[in-house]
């Protein structure tokens, strides 16, 4: 008998595992074939014309605030799906939780349908914690764009505009506790124009406005776990600089089954503004 339970838990094991592996491969077929289908929207809807980076005006507030939503819910199923095969802690515990749930209830059934409810979980509480985000950002910075980046010192926000719409955005300020330092902030593009040139027009923008200002490091940091995203932060010159792993937003109480189905890596990028990165950003 206990041959057999061995041979049973060890079965559960790796079917929760490769239950997990399926959904991130089908996620990743997914976004492979969205991201097709998003290049011919774009060669269709856009000619492929330069991206102009302007500052904000008020008539750009209905594109800019799609554009955050946008972007911010497209984290629920990375952060739900895609970061998995990054916190194999997370793996484990799941894992656990099937087995246990097998001895329990001696039910092939519910132990199956352990691995599906996990993911519901996992995506119910990326939902949350997105909606929640996004609560907070238009009860501040969001909600009132010109009183808190346009018309403060140290602190801008500009959007990216292709064939007469816009189609991106991103902020700078000046980060608080740090002289020297301003933070990209808030960079999102439209997902019918990625791969256009948009994000790295976007951040050379905030470049160009820390060079010009005189600062000594543009800092940012990302939940993503789109390879694309860190792809974008390396071309523009950035470098990661540390990895906090169980990351919250400061300031928020996480109930324990949000701690135990939300668990997300914070990545640090940094990007020193020397005399040779000012001459060449400043010809751009």
């Amino acid at each position: 008998y206990r041959g057999t339970g061995h041979k049973v838990m060890c079965f559960s094991k790796i079917g929760f595992l490769a239950f997990i592996a399926m959904v991130i491969n089908c996620t990743a077929g997914m976004e492979r074939s969205l991201t097709r289908k998003c290049h011919q929207k774009g060669n269709n809807g856009f000619r492929t014309d330069r991206v102009v980076v302007r500052k904000f005006e008020s008539a750009d507030y209905p594109d800019v605030e799609r554009i955050f939503i946008d972007g911010l819910m497209e984290m629920v199923p990375d952060t739900a799906f895609r970061g998995l095969k990054h916190h194999p802690e997370s793996l484990l515990l799941y894992a656990a939780m099937t087995i246990v749930c097998f001895i329990a209830t001696k039910s092939f059934l519910l132990t199956c349908l352990v691995p599906l409810a996990v993911l519901c979980a996992r995506c119910y509480y990326s939902r949350r914690v997105a909606l929640g985000y996004l609560e907070r950002a238009k009860l501040t910075d969001m909600g009132d764009i010109e009183g808190h980046y346009m018309k403060t010192p140290d602190s801008c926000l500009w959007v990216a505009v292709l064939e007469g719409s816009v189609v991106g955005v991103v902020a700078a300020r000046a980060l608080w506790g740090e002289a020297g330092t301003v933070e990209l902030h808030r960079m999102s593009v439209d997902r019918r124009c990625r791969q256009r040139g948009v994000g790295v027009a976007l951040g050379r923008k905030v470049l160009q406005y820390a060079a010009d200002r005189g600062y000594l490091s543009v800092v940012l940091g990302t939940t993503a776990y789109s390879p694309a995203a860190h792809q974008l932060y390396q071309t523009l010159g950035f470098r990661c600089v540390g990895v906090t792993k169980g990351y919250a937003t400061p300031g928020v109480s996480r109930s324990v089954p949000e701690q135990l189905f939300y668990w997300v890596s914070h990545h640090h990028y940094r990007k020193d503004m020397t005399v040779h990165n000012t001459n060449t950003h400043s010809q751009q």
